[in-house]
């Protein structure tokens, strides 16, 4: 059943009537509850229950006296509920982490040194596979010279067909080239992101160690 607000007054004196011949009949009886809802246009509405459409809304929940006891909360959609659920998700692991920083580290110092023996680590595997591309390089320098011996590099008529495991080497020469070249873009890639998790741990932990004044 649904009231609009014109009648209210007659609906509520109503609810009362009822709830006062209820608590007569069983003292431990509870009054009748009216909700009460805003429509999409602003209008207030009165009524034993919420119609589905609005049970996304904040509603009142109303005595037999039409005095506000309680309030129901809006229904999340299940798009809010996921928001809510990966915010909760984000606070609790920057706490994880606030927890971590705090407990690892007695200064920003010792974050900077951690940092910078990381770093190291990183450019010592970037100096091997730079030496290793230089190596490759090398060796494909010597797999071409011979390559050119033979056809279809050589155009002398008595010239013999490329070597299938001349060939095979060449390949895979250039393949391994191709993979260690991607190696050291990824050191690369590596390093920046490392350096700006540091940063952001550095400015957090100042931030922890910094003491809250009151307002």
């Amino acid at each position: 059943m649904l009231i609009s607000k014109r009648n209210l007054a007659v609906a509520l004196l109503l609810v009362g009537l009822g709830a006062a011949g209820a608590e007569a009949a069983d003292p431990n009886a509870k009054g009748t509850v009216t909700y009460r809802w805003v429509d999409e246009k602003g209008e207030v509405h009165y009524g034993d229950r919420v119609p589905p459409q609005y049970v996304q809304k904040q509603s009142d929940i109303l005595n037999s006296q039409g005095v506000q006891v309680g309030r129901l909360e809006a229904q999340k959609t299940p798009e809010q509920l996921a928001e809510e659920a990966r915010r909760q998700q984000a606070a609790l692991r920057q706490k994880q982490h606030d927890s971590f920083l705090m407990t690892t580290y007695s200064s920003v110092a010792d974050i900077e040194r951690l940092r910078d023996e990381r770093l190291e680590t990183i450019d010592a595997q970037r100096r091997a596979a730079e030496q290793y591309v230089e190596n490759l390089h090398s060796r494909l320098s010597m797999l071409q010279s011979r390559a050119l011996l033979f056809k279809p590099y050589n155009p002398r008529p008595e010239a013999r067909r490329l070597p299938d495991d001349l060939a095979e080497d060449l390949v895979r020469t250039l393949n391994e080239m191709r993979t260690q070249n991607r190696a050291l873009t990824a050191k690369d890639d590596e390093q920046a992101t490392l350096r700006k998790q540091f940063q952001g741990d550095i400015e957090r932990y100042k931030q922890l160690k910094t003491p809250r004044t009151g307002g």
